[in-house]
């Protein structure tokens, strides 16, 4: 068992010494001890033999015990037994209860001089003290208040002391029977206990609450007199088993909370008196006292047993019993005398007094860890204050760690993975648990479980028994009993001590018996097992993915914070380590990026591991998010189960593009279809692969292009023709240059695209895709160069030929001097394109000669015409005064170029006098009226020329007009612009009057910005 508490004999009354010690009292260091024959005997305690509570590797069995030297002996202190002693330190009072008073003695006189006996204390049975510290409402000022409580009877007295002096006379409470036990609950409010019960008095409001349980423990008082017998107030009555009652005993435990014990029935309350959802303690027999000694409940059993026993107060589980022969009586400092986890208290008998010392806390918790107590282990701990440990913290997190171990071997795999993520156990250390299938080299045997299986001892169970319920004995405990110097560094160390863990008494129940033969059974997981505690391993792993990820980014790099934190703060970056490796102490001075990013990578792994096992189908989700998994291990165990399409998304998120594509290509290319999954048959595949790719990686992008540029001519320029803004920022002249190589059709499509789509104004795009259409056209003819760039039709032929065409139209960016001699003279095909380009170099004539005697096409010279027309400025400036003649246009117009190669030719074409008609009808108002008839033979009509005639005074008359119209409405905007300026704004509510507004300046005039005075320096006028 533990060994929380050593006993040390501090006073031992002489075998001739005919009086029994009846009450005992310590404070600073001295002990006071009443008697029954009414002599109070002061002692002194000596603490030089006593073992240093800082010590961590003394044990209390090696240090000497300290000693008690008799100062004095006080005879007349009392007539009788002094029953009770307390001390109010900071009134220097000695309070004490003798012959059913209760006197008040000089606490810093030798022999503690009666200063009062309080009156009204007759017949007391019983009192208590506490002193507590209150800020005063009105003044905010601190001061320590000391208060006295006094059962009497069915009554209790009260009174207080604030600081040093005496308040008001005394506050009494009646009850309804009389109080045997008080204990302070809080600074204001008291608990008695009574024979029917408790209640609660409030010393301030005098209002008093009974203590009722949820099972009405002490439902009425009829049905304990029925239970345990009636006594009388006297205390009188028949003495037997029948008529004895219980006493009510209470003691105050940690956080507000109280314990209540009535015979073997026990109720948890907090201060206020509400009952709290725990268990009742499991005691044989009645205690005789109850106490509390941080962290432990302390109960002492009748004197015939003379045992102290020591429990866990939250497990209630016994932790240690002391033999004490005939211990009587359980003395605790008091708190504001004492630190309340001094561990150090008095036991005593009617002949002897023992001090208990505490075991160091570090002791305790390594105690519990031999015995593989690991439940009561982690609720000490979790009762201790930090300050009482070293790392505190680390080490509760390491019981909870190995508890959850034995939690997992005992295939309680929910409860065991949701405790390592509350402690945010280290990865490799729940990883470690599973075989090889999922932990992969992390996966070894447990050299010390097979030790364990082959002993043929027993396993000890979380409460450190054996399954048997018997206890273990000191030969039967391999992994109970390592020795406290193993225990140690196993412990801190990271490595489990045996594998004797621990869960809560929840828990307990369930994991009970195994044999020595199921441990190895259960380190080896397999089947249904296997698959539950992989879906319990999904959520610690997610857990500690997240935890990562606050620190690492999705490109392994350290985050700005954590970055900043590590250089500032000399311990974060240990306690970053500590928080995910097993051993952080042997990678102190290791690179901590390296570190989380090798961490980073066994915890995706191994979650990848854990899909492929489990759920294969979610693999793939883990592959479209960032993520560290091993590439090796991920491209082995998809091959493996022909999850390709899952090993192209994780090649793809890993930027690992090359392999994912050469795997692309395979199966793109495969001949046998029946073995390659749908999705990844044909080109479609690579082609989407590769638009994602960025322009940075343009050589992997040719070179993986060209499969399905062969195999899909139109799905494989989608990678480079595809609405993305990927395929717009592509290397423009070095994709051309392969879409050439490959096939130049490819590069006209392309720089089409760059054209048209995309607005490249690049020269030599525009003057390569003109030399593409011509190399085209010319190949195009079967008799010329077979095999090549043969049209299926004329109409793909003309179509070709429209496409240059329009090319030469539009673009402005080609050489036309280039294109000019690249066309061939003499081939009809090319006749509109010369003309085209022609144009472009501003020889419209030239242009015209080619529609007119080549083409032979009238129409097609006219639009001609048309266009440039309207592309040239054919506006008239406005004149400033009003023509009184039909203007002359003297600039040579293109339809003047047409007309004259209707009327004289050039040899050995004819003049063609229909069309010059045409032109002239149609025209005739943007032809010079001589210039026109000078191209006009003598022999030629006049009536013929009838409708030009009327074209062009039509068009004179309207230019004549149309000026006067424009020089009338000048002048009437003119006529109103002068009256409003004269006559100011004709518009409603306007105050404005032009230049005839009038303001009158006087010697009392300001301005209404600065406040000054206007008068000679300025004058302002405000246009409202």
């Amino acid at each position: 068992m533990l060994s929380a508490f050593a006993p040390q004999p501090l006073v031992e009354l002489k075998q001739r010494d005919k009086s029994k010690i009846e009450s005992i009292l310590t404070y600073e260091n001295k002990l006071l001890v009443g008697l029954n024959t009414g002599t109070l005997r002061v002692y002194r305690i000596n603490e030089d033999g006593a073992t240093s509570e800082g010590d961590v590797e003394t044990s209390s069995s090696s240090a000497r015990p300290a000693s008690a030297e008799l100062l004095r002996e006080i005879e007349k202190f009392s007539r009788r037994a002094i029953e009770q002693l307390a001390v109010i330190k900071e009134a220097n009072i000695l309070i004490s209860l003798s012959d059913g008073y209760v006197s008040i003695h000089n606490l810093r006189s030798p022999d503690y001089e009666l200063q009062e006996q309080l009156s009204k204390t007759k017949g007391t049975s019983v009192f208590a003290v506490t002193s507590n510290i209150f800020e005063d409402l009105s003044t905010g000022i601190p001061s320590i208040v000391s208060r006295l409580a006094v059962a009497v009877k069915r009554k209790v007295l009260f009174w207080s002391w604030q600081d040093t002096e005496l308040s008001s006379s005394a506050t009494e409470v009646t009850l309804t029977a009389p109080a045997r036990t008080l204990t302070w609950a809080s600074g204001t409010k008291i608990l008695c206990g009574l024979n029917s019960g408790y209640v609660l008095v409030d010393v301030q409001t005098q209002a008093i609450s009974d203590i009722l349980s949820p099972g009405s423990l002490w439902a009425s008082a009829a049905q304990d007199e029925a239970r345990f017998g009636a006594i009388g107030a006297a205390g009188m009555g028949y003495v037997g088993m029948g008529s004895w009652v219980p006493k009510p005993l209470a003691t105050k435990l940690t956080d507000g909370e109280m314990l209540l014990a009535k015979d073997v029935n026990t109720l948890f309350i907090d201060q206020d008196g509400k009952a709290l959802d725990r268990r009742q303690i499991q005691w044989s027999t009645a205690p005789e006292a109850i106490s509390f000694s941080y962290p432990y409940l302390l109960a002492l059993q009748t004197p015939s047993k003379g045992l102290l026993e020591v429990r866990n107060p939250r497990t209630q589980s016994l932790l240690q019993s002391i033999s004490l022969p005939n211990a009587s009586r359980l003395h605790m400092p008091q708190a504001n005398v004492s630190l309340a986890h001094s561990g150090k208290f008095l036991v005593a008998s009617a002949r002897c007094i023992w001090r208990m010392t505490a075991e160091n806390y570090e002791s305790q918790i390594d105690q519990l860890l031999e015995k593989g107590q690991l439940d009561e282990a982690i609720s000490v701990l979790d009762m201790l204050e930090d300050a009482l440990l070293d790392d505190r913290e680390a080490r509760l997190r390491e019981v909870k760690m190995q508890k959850a171990e034995l939690l997992f071997r005992n295939r309680r795999y929910r409860v065991s993975l949701d405790l390592f993520t509350e402690v945010a156990a280290p990865p490799e250390r729940v990883i470690r648990l599973y075989p090889s299938v999922v932990a992969g080299p992390l996966a070894q045997k447990d050299t010390r479980i097979e030790e364990q299986a082959q002993s043929e001892f027993k396993v000890p169970k979380i409460d450190g028994t054996l399954e048997s319920g018997h206890s273990m004995r000191p030969d039967q405990s391999d992994v109970a009993s390592q020795g406290k110097s193993k225990a140690k560094t196993e412990t801190r160390s990271g490595t489990p001590v045996g594998r004797a863990e621990a869960v809560d008494n929840s828990d307990t129940a369930s994991i009970l018996g195994r044999r020595s033969d199921s441990i190895h059974e259960a380190s080896i997981l397999e089947g249904k097992d296997l698959q539950v505690a992989i879906r319990e391993l999904y959520a610690f792993l997610a857990d500690t993915r997240r935890r990562l990820q606050n620190h690492l980014g999705t490109d392994g790099s350290l985050k700005e914070h954590v970055r900043t934190a590590c250089a500032e703060q000399s311990g974060y970056t240990r306690s970053i380590l500590k928080t995910f490796l097993v051993n952080p102490e042997d990678k102190a001075d290791t690179d901590i990026t390296q570190e989380l990013r090798d961490t980073a990578k066994l915890v995706d792994t191994t979650l990848f591991r854990a899909y492929m096992v489990e759920r294969p189908a979610l693999a793939g989700s883990l592959f479209r998010i960032p993520n560290f998994c091993d590439p090796d291990v991920v491209n082995e165990k998809l091959l493996e189960t022909g999850r390709y399409e899952d090993l192209v998304d994780f090649f793809h998120g890993k930027h690992l593009d090359r392999p994912a594509l050469e795997l692309l290509r395979r199966f793109g290319q495969a001949r046998d279809v029946e073995d390659v999954p749908p999705a990844l048959r044909g080109p479609r595949k690579t082609v989407s692969y590769l638009q994602n790719l960025p322009p940075k990686m343009i050589d992997l992008i040719l070179e993986f292009a060209k499969w399905p540029l062969l195999e899909d001519p139109e799905l494989g320029m989608d990678v480079f023709l595809a609405d993305t803004e990927n395929a717009e920022n592509l290397p423009r002249e070095r994709v051309l240059s392969f879409l050439q190589d490959v096939n130049p059709e490819f590069a006209v499509r392309y720089l089409e695209h760059l054209i048209e789509e995309l607005n490249d104004m690049t020269p030599d795009f525009h003057q390569r895709l003109v030399g593409l259409y011509f190399e085209k056209l010319k190949a195009g003819d079967a008799h010329k160069r077979p095999g090549k760039w043969i049209f299926k039709n004329d109409f793909e032929r003309r179509q070709w030929i429209d496409r240059m065409q329009q090319l030469l139209r539009s673009s402005n960016q080609y050489s036309t001097g280039k294109t000019f001699n690249l066309l061939p003279k003499d081939d009809p095909e090319f006749y509109e394109a010369r003309a085209i380009v022609l144009s472009k170099m501003g020889n419209h004539k030239q242009a015209l000669e080619i529609y007119v005697f080549k083409l032979k096409d009238q129409g097609k010279a006219e639009e001609y015409c048309n266009q440039v027309h309207l592309n040239q400025d054919t506006q008239v400036p406005a004149t400033q005064s009003i023509p009184t003649r039909i203007p002359e246009e003297s600039p040579k117009s293109i339809y003047q170029i047409l007309l004259s190669l209707y009327l004289r030719p050039p040899s050995p074409y004819q003049p063609d006098w229909d069309s010059a008609l045409n032109i002239l009808s149609k025209h005739g108002s943007r032809l010079p009226a001589s210039s026109t008839l000078e191209l006009m033979p003598p022999s030629f009509p006049i009536k013929d020329l009838e409708s030009y005639f009327r074209s062009r005074l039509r068009t004179g008359t309207a230019a004549v007009n149309e000026a006067r119209v424009l020089q009338g409405l000048c002048a009437s905007e003119n006529q109103r612009y002068r009256a409003m300026v004269l006559l100011g704004d004709d518009q409603p509510g306007s105050n404005a009057a032009g230049r005839n507004r009038k303001v009158v300046i006087s010697d009392e005039r300001v301005c209404r910005v600065c406040h000054k005075r206007l008068g000679r320096s300025v004058i302002s006028v405000f246009p409202e």
